[in-house]
């Protein structure tokens, strides 16, 4: 029993953290109301600040890559319960983030920016709408098995764990990654485009276009034929660029 409750509470933790540093990310990409933001002031040189937040960015896209992939997932499974599994990918990709908002070199300088005021609201509007259209994405596929909390759960009441069934909710008819474009508005709409912010924004987008492919790769290799036909009929991020199709669907639509 101590072993199960001892899994809970480091769920619980990792997913406390998890919770912490995304509303953090929303200041420091929006650069409100945190105490070091993107957009500080710069306090190294442009070429040496580029190459830190460059590899900052490589290593959460590599620790995000590396462990969600299956193979690293079986190994990992060997070290620590599988019912911690999905717990400690969430909390490696939260302390990858931390380690982001600490040591990210702001570089200075104005790409564009938005004066009136009606266009600036519509922006900051976007932004916000493409955060809470990642939180509602992890929702239609089921919020509490992404981010590791049904596994302690059953686990702490001595229950297998069941794999989700694939579906297709809400706007998972019109796109097959709604949670990729609203990183995409989060990440693009501002209303001053700064250095700093740019690269960020190219770079997440570049990681975001990659990732995918290993995602779905990943989709196919676990539901077959039934995901080959999902992404024939759905387009990958822009709705309503490929036929109609049937949109019966089922409860949730399930992670790899």
């Amino acid at each position: 029993m101590f072993k199960r409750i001892s899994i809970f509470l480091y769920g619980l933790v990792s997913y406390a953290v998890f919770f912490v540093t995304f509303l953090y990310a929303v200041g420091f990409v929006g650069n409100f109301l945190v105490p070091r933001t993107m957009d500080s002031a710069p306090t190294g040189t442009f070429g040496m600040s580029l190459l830190i937040d460059l590899g900052l960015l490589g290593l959460f896209a590599i620790q995000h890559s590396v462990m969600a992939r299956p193979a690293f997932k079986r190994w990992m499974t060997r070290v620590i319960p599988e019912s911690a599994e999905r717990s400690t990918y969430v909390l490696a990709s939260s302390l990858a983030l931390i380690a982001m908002f600490a040591l990210w070199q702001p570089l200075g300088g104005v790409v564009w920016e938005i004066s009136d005021a009606t266009a600036r609201g519509a922006i900051w509007g976007a932004f916000a709408f493409g955060w809470l259209l990642v939180l509602l994405s992890t929702f239609l596929i089921n919020h509490f098995d992404l981010f590791g909390l049904r596994q302690i759960w059953l686990q702490l009441v001595g229950r297998p764990y069941t794999n989700l069934p694939f579906g297709t909710p809400g706007i998972y008819r019109y796109v097959r990654h709604p949670l990729y474009v609203g990183w995409f508005f989060a990440f693009w709409a501002t209303p001053t485009m700064t250095v700093s912010h740019l690269v960020f924004a190219i770079m997440t987008t570049v990681y975001i276009l990659v990732a995918i492919q290993f995602e779905e790769r990943d989709l196919i290799a676990h539901f077959g034929q039934t995901y080959r036909d999902y992404k024939a009929r759905v387009p990958m991020l822009i709705p309503f660029t490929r036929r109609a199709y049937d949109r019966r669907s089922v409860t949730v639509r399930a992670r790899p």
